[in-house]
């Protein structure tokens, strides 16, 4: 993974059929941090891959170009992306107390969940789910082992912050 840091690599695994695509900022033994690459030249927010079934990290000529236009672009990857990704409970704490709304997924992809921070401890992550509609909906429990998939500081997440904020007036 060392020689990735900093560069545009895409990861598959083993039990999903999702490929992550993004700048390779941290790792730890359990967590990969990317700056994420959803389609294209564009980066939006960041995604925090459990480091479990991983089948292969690539860098092949197309991310290589990809990642030179998003250079050009002026779009920078630096320290100041770092976060904690030591375990879940200090990745999920620094993304609440920073950025409020994350979005988690099981190894599932055909669902994501939305929410922020209720309660976290070693039996469960509980959140204030938070709808399509920017409405917050009740509480939502997970196994903190099934959580998979962590997103934040994204297009789609900032956008439903504008319309919460907006109810909050």
């Amino acid at each position: 993974m060392e020689q990735y840091l900093r560069q545009l690599v895409e990861i598959e695994f083993q039990d999903k059929k999702q490929i992550f695509s993004g700048f390779l900022i941290d790792y730890s033994d359990d967590w990969i941090l990317l700056r994420n690459n959803p389609v294209d030249f564009i980066l939006d927010g960041f995604v925090i891959l459990r480091n479990k079934n991983i089948q292969a990290v690539n860098r092949d000529h197309d991310l290589a170009f990809t990642e030179k236009v998003i250079r050009l672009k002026g779009l920078k990857v630096n320290s100041d992306d770092i976060i904690p990704i030591k375990d879940l409970a200090s990745i999920i704490n620094f993304i609440s107390e920073k950025y409020g709304i994350f979005q988690i997924a099981k190894k599932s992809s055909k669902s994501a969940y939305l929410g922020k921070l209720i309660e976290l401890n070693n039996e469960e992550l509980t959140i204030d789910f938070l709808d399509t509609q920017g409405q917050f909906g009740g509480e939502l429990s997970f196994n903190p082992e099934k959580i998979r998939v962590i997103e934040f500081d994204t297009d789609y997440i900032n956008s439903l912050k504008l319309l919460v904020s907006e109810d909050q007036k």
